[in-house]
């Protein structure tokens, strides 16, 4: 399967409500995303003109727009941490999720928003977040 990825960066910051070690205090990281699209249907030949799957300018604009720009500089809490922690709901830069806001969940979300904005012939197939340089999730779209 014929496949292009783009690499983006972003600093968010999190705690894991609940946990036991040192993330349950807010924290921030520098992310790396790795977002891998793949054409659908694609499974011979050469691609027609112009000859890409996705244009790489508009992979970034996508990806921009559903995620650096919502989770840049920006600090993701659940809402059991609010509840736990009720001032820190006073923060401008905040996003309060249901969830757990951990690695996992974070690209979970990413997936949900990403798959509602490629156009059809394009299928986004695999998502990869380093939250640190040797830790990272990884999703993979079910063959």
């Amino acid at each position: 399967m014929l496949q292009v990825t783009k690499i983006f960066r972003f600093e968010t910051a999190h705690a894991i409500h609940g946990y036991n070690g040192h993330c349950k205090n807010i924290h921030g990281h520098s992310y790396v995303l790795h977002v891998t699209v793949a054409m659908a249907g694609h499974n011979s030949g050469f691609i027609e003109s112009p000859g890409f799957i996705i244009d790489f300018k508009d992979l970034k604009q996508y990806v921009n727009e559903k995620v650096i720009s919502r989770f840049d500089h920006q600090l993701i809490l659940s809402e059991a941490f609010i509840k736990a922690n009720p001032t820190v709901a006073e923060s401008e830069n905040i996003h309060i999720w249901k969830v757990e806001p951990t690695a996992e969940n974070i690209l979970l979300h990413i997936r949900n928003e990403l798959q509602q904005v490629f156009p059809p012939e394009v299928v986004l197939h695999k998502l990869t977040i380093f939250e640190t340089s040797d830790s990272y999730a990884v999703w993979e779209k079910d063959s």
